[in-house]
């Protein structure tokens, strides 16, 4: 008999919860327009704004800032933009100084043209080099606009927890903004804006345990905010065009009300299976890199090294064995390639990386036996003498 699949890729996907499903099929049975005026309309209107307030409680912010859009990639398109408005002031941003471990997203520098993107460089340790930050800033000509700043709050690869509230404060100094890529570490970890001091938040519904194609954009104040993307009907105050997508807007805030609850307690539970399973990789294969391991991480990312297995080959053989994880970021199509974090990280990236990702629904038993597949499939690498 087959054993059961083991589900590990929880950083590319949360199954949805059904707390989820539950609020998108009572948005689906509302035949109002959320624009419309009338009863239907006003309890499409109801249920948007109390999932906006979800989604606001689970970061910190006045609800009044959360700009719903179809997937954290919109939204980083929408704030990642050269043309902002202070009120009713027109504001130009320059250019946009990204770090080299972004998700491509974030990466490729939204609606600023590539000459205007620079990179920051990280450390070894994977965590944003803060004095290469200030360098920049401090080159950066103020006369010609602002500078923009995006950092994400935990990378997705690794879950390397990133520096974000000093980065904040050497951007301000410098008189610029500082978005902030959040999409893994909602939920995963206390998050409060304010705290951080980030002008913006980028979130993602899926991450968390809602519908894929629904995701944020959180700003820290209702003064300065960043051109439209889509402009339309005047939907989201102006700042995104187009009908809400009802359902799947509702199915977001029952997943943020869901992950805001006892973040700390769901985090030790995890983070002590995320130990239990990296102690057993390390006592099966002991020559396997655990990149990330000496800073501070999300408590359910393990991205990992075999020496001798490259990660197209890995990705492939856990799965033949029942083992779902991820080769680095799941965002190409399935496409396998060189991780650019760990190229950024100045670690040698032919070989490329695996992802295990843990979430609330794992448990002991699924950890041990992905330890035994890990065991088997390390074991494996030098049967043929060659590396895998």
């Amino acid at each position: 008999m087959a054993k059961e699949r083991i589900y590990l890729d929880w950083n590319a996907t949360a199954p949805l919860l059904s707390e989820a499903r539950s609020a998108m099929l009572d948005a689906l049975a509302l035949s109002g327009n959320p624009s419309s005026v009338h009863q239907e309309g006003r309890a499409a209107r109801a249920m948007i704004e109390t999932a906006r307030r979800h989604v606001a409680e689970l970061v910190g912010a006045t609800p009044a800032n959360v700009i719903f859009a179809s997937s954290a990639t919109e939204a980083a398109n929408h704030v990642l933009t050269p043309h902002l408005r202070m009120g009713r002031a027109p504001l130009a941003a320059s250019r946009l100084y990204v770090s080299a471990i972004e998700h491509p997203a974030v990466r490729l520098g939204g609606r600023f043209e590539p000459v205007a993107v620079s990179e920051i460089a990280v450390l070894p340790s994977g965590v944003v080099d803060l004095a290469a930050l200030e360098a920049l800033l401090v080159a950066h000509p103020r006369e010609a606009g602002l500078p923009m700043v995006a950092i994400m709050l935990a990378n997705n690869e690794t879950g390397i927890v990133q520096p974000v509230a000093d980065a904040a404060r050497i951007v301000h100094a410098r008189g610029g903004l500082l978005v902030v890529d959040a999409v893994q570490a909602a939920g995963r970890m206390p998050i409060d804006i304010n705290a951080l001091d980030a002008d913006f938040l980028i979130l993602s519904a899926h991450k968390l345990g809602g519908p894929k194609g629904a995701g944020a954009l959180v700003a820290r104040g209702e003064t300065l905010m960043p051109s439209p993307l889509i402009r339309g009907g005047g939907q989201e105050k102006g700042h995104r065009g187009g009908t809400e997508n009802l359902a799947a807007i509702a199915g977001f805030g029952a997943a943020a009300a869901m992950a805001a609850k006892d973040i700390e307690p769901r985090n030790a539970a995890i983070r002590a299976l995320r130990d239990r399973l990296e102690n057993g990789m390390r006592k099966a294969a002991p020559d396997v890199v655990i990149h990330g391991s000496g800073v501070e991480r999300l408590a359910n990312t393990c991205f990992f090294t075999l020496p001798g297995l490259k990660a197209e080959t890995g990705q492939i053989a856990f799965d033949l064995e029942g083992l779902a994880l991820s080769a680095g970021a799941a965002c190409s199509s399935g496409k396998v390639g060189e991780s650019h974090v760990l190229n950024a990280m100045g670690l040698d990236a032919k070989t490329g990386g695996l992802r295990l990702s843990l979430g609330p629904a794992t448990d002991a038993a699924m950890i041990d036996r992905a330890v035994e597949i890990f065991g088997k499939i390390g074991a494996r690498r030098g049967l043929s003498g060659k590396a895998a």
